[in-house]
């Protein structure tokens, strides 16, 4: 990700995201990012930070109007490939609702480690957030 894709990532963040992401947020990210690119066009982006052994995964998004094109699969098949070598688990947490992620996520091999209550706010009040894990295979290059 670079500055100048800020513009069309903000624009999917907030398509895509009850409670998104600020310019500012992206910008201090811009160095554990990535977009995905279709026909010249940015359509998904992620966030992702290592550290030793572990990586998070902050943000993920597809636009709306490519979801359900194996886009999301395709760009988080990215983001394993681009770990670090030494990473070994891979971490991330999701709304509850999120049902397509989640589905998603379990395909992908991610299992759900843990709960946060009340984590994410919504129109309604707040909702929980999923903690899902997996490993990463350590010979992959």
């Amino acid at each position: 990700m670079e500055i100048a894709d800020l513009e069309q990532v903000v624009g999917i963040e907030k398509h895509c995201s009850p409670s998104p992401w600020s310019l500012k947020q992206f910008q201090q990210s811009l160095d554990d990012s990535m977009v995905l690119v279709t026909a010249g066009t940015i359509v998904g982006f992620s966030v992702v930070d290592s550290i030793l052994s572990e990586a998070e995964i902050h943000n993920v998004a597809v636009h709306p109007d490519y979801q359900g094109q194996g886009l999301g699969s395709l760009l988080l098949d990215h983001v394993v490939d681009c770990l670090p070598p030494a990473t070994t688990k891979l971490h991330l947490e999701v709304r509850a609702s999120n049902f397509r992620a989640i589905r998603l996520y379990l395909h992908k091999n991610f299992i759900q480690v843990g709960e946060r209550r009340d984590y994410y706010k919504t129109e309604y009040g707040r909702e929980d957030a999923l903690l899902m894990s997996r490993s990463v295979c350590t010979g992959r290059e």
